[in-house]
């Protein structure tokens, strides 16, 4: 089954669904996706690595949930969605932090980020996740320059590392 994502304009009103091998490789094709943060009571935040079978940006560290809408879904619903399928939990809470947009000759997304504090198991999905563990802010801040992240996720946790 091939999976659809929803279409939107800059100003993320929904204008169409395109299957997602059409939106990876046309960046004129805005579509909606969200991330998660998920940290636990020692304010570490959970970084998925990429499967190497993945099409963009395989073996790079990346945030702790990550994925499109599905035509009908709500951000907040697909946040609920992309946590349970990743990491196989459902948070009980999340926090709305804030909007960006990702705009790159690959692929063009309007996001919504999310956070939640965790302190359960953790299983991730093998087939999305190669590695997985919580990392201390300091040593994202101070791994950035290496290389061993995906750009969004740079661009995404730039604001957040600002008083480290």
């Amino acid at each position: 089954m091939r999976e659809m994502l929803v279409l939107v304009d800059a100003d993320d009103r929904i204008v169409g669904s395109a299957p997602r091998s059409a939106c990876h490789g046309q960046a004129n094709l805005i579509h909606r996706a969200v991330h998660v943060l998920v940290y636990n009571s020692h304010k570490e935040l959970y970084l998925q690595k990429r499967h190497e079978s993945k099409l963009i940006q395989p073996g790079k560290w990346d945030s702790s949930v990550g994925g499109h809408l599905s035509p009908g879904e709500s951000y907040r619903m697909a946040a609920l969605r992309e946590t349970r399928e990743e990491l196989g939990f459902c948070p009980g809470h999340l926090t709305f932090l804030f909007t960006a947009q990702i705009r790159n000759k690959v692929e063009s997304e309007n996001i919504r980020c999310y956070s939640t504090i965790f302190d359960g198991k953790i299983s991730p999905n093998a087939d999305e996740i190669s590695d997985g563990r919580f990392w201390a802010m300091r040593d994202i801040k101070a791994s950035i320059p290496h290389d061993v992240f995906t750009p969004a996720f740079v661009e995404e946790i730039g604001p957040l590392l600002a008083g480290i």
